[in-house]
């Protein structure tokens, strides 16, 4: 199937809200652009949800997309790959540190499994495991088709449910080393600066994860303006259904905000499988996989956050939610000059000494 075929066009957010918003600001009892990003953030919520002031967020929602890797066996991570379906119910029962972090900004997690090996039939599931994408096929071309669509229902699950604002997550041991390999043939990059230590692999896991990862890239490289191919090829269940998330949620005008490398790698995908869909999205924060720093460069998305995160799981984009509900509240709450009976800005006079 054609890619460009999978979704509509993206329309941008509501340029008219913005521009009241960004009025707006330059009333508030403040001198113009001393609340820095946050000022940028509020306009874009305004944008969001076409209307100025922006309403807070009433129901955020936190989306994990689980799945292991056949590359995990090459020892490209610290851990090993039965952790991905213990966690999975770790966060099912609400024990996760996005869980925590979700609880403190106000938002629910909801875990999807499109590709854990284990023998729990869910209702996602693409596959037990994607394959070893230094050696083999992460996906046929049915499941990767299947895999983006399942992310999109999800997404439409979601905004059907009233979610007014979504954030991906991520779950799988070995995942950012498909991430890595999609994030490097989507930026030309080579593979040893873009390969990080993902769960806190040492020299010699990172010499494993680079050769891996250049494996690769050498298998997918003929196709990587092929974005499905790429997804099939070396990505993922989890990965290629996150894109379908990230697409759908744009098409649905529901801003998202991005978590770390896994969802970085999802996020160029969907902007090519739905050219447009960024304007939807905040880069929650940067990771400190170099391979992160790479995407949301080619994203033109600056991160809201830098605090050395590098967990997964949606945990950065959660936290950066509460920086988020802060602009809303400025922007929404804030006395004007006017109202407030304060003294606007003077304009200074050339003629006065």
């Amino acid at each position: 199937m054609d890619s460009a075929s999978m979704f509509p066009t993206v329309g941008a957010p509501d340029a008219d809200a913005a521009a009241a918003a960004a009025a707006r600001q330059g009333t508030l009892t403040k001198p113009t652009g001393a609340l820095g990003r946050l000022e940028a953030l509020s306009i874009w919520a305004a944008a969001c949800q076409g209307q100025c002031p922006p309403a807070q967020f009433a129901r955020a929602r936190v989306v994990v997309f689980a799945g292991d890797h056949g590359v995990a066996t090459a020892g490209v991570s610290a851990y090993p790959p039965e952790v991905t379906a213990q966690m999975v119910a770790n966060i099912a029962a609400g024990g996760a540190a996005v869980n925590v972090l979700a609880d403190v900004a106000g938002a629910s997690v909801r875990v999807v499994d499109v590709a854990v090996d284990d023998d729990t039939d869910t209702e996602y599931r693409i596959r037990r495991s994607s394959g070893n994408i230094a050696v083999e096929d992460a996906l046929t071309e049915e499941q990767v088709e299947a895999a983006v669509r399942a992310g999109a229902r999800v997404a439409d699950e979601e905004v059907d449910a009233g979610a007014d604002l979504l954030i991906a997550g991520d779950m799988g041991i070995g995942n950012t080393t498909p991430a890595t390999v999609l994030i490097a043939l989507m930026t030309n990059t080579e593979p040893v600066v873009a390969v990080g230590r993902g769960t806190g692999i040492d020299d010699h896991g990172w010499r494993r994860k680079t050769a891996a990862v250049r494996d690769a890239m050498y298998r997918a490289y003929g196709d990587r303006f092929d974005t499905l191919a790429l997804l099939r090829i070396a990505g993922g269940a989890d990965l290629a259904a996150t894109a379908g998330f990230l697409a759908q949620a744009a098409i649905r005008r529901t801003p998202v905000l991005l978590d770390g490398v896994v969802i970085g790698a999802a996020a160029l995908a969907a902007e090519r499988l739905a050219p447009g869909a960024r304007a939807w999205w905040q880069a929650g924060h940067r990771s400190t996989e170099p391979a992160h720093a790479l995407a949301l460069a080619q994203l033109e998305l600056e991160p809201v956050l830098d605090l050395q995160m590098r967990l997964g799981e949606g945990t950065g984009a959660v936290v950066a939610l509460s920086v988020l509900r802060g602009a809303v509240a400025t922007l929404a709450h804030m006395a004007t000059f006017d109202s407030a009976g304060v003294t606007s800005r003077q304009e200074s006079d050339p003629a006065t000494p």
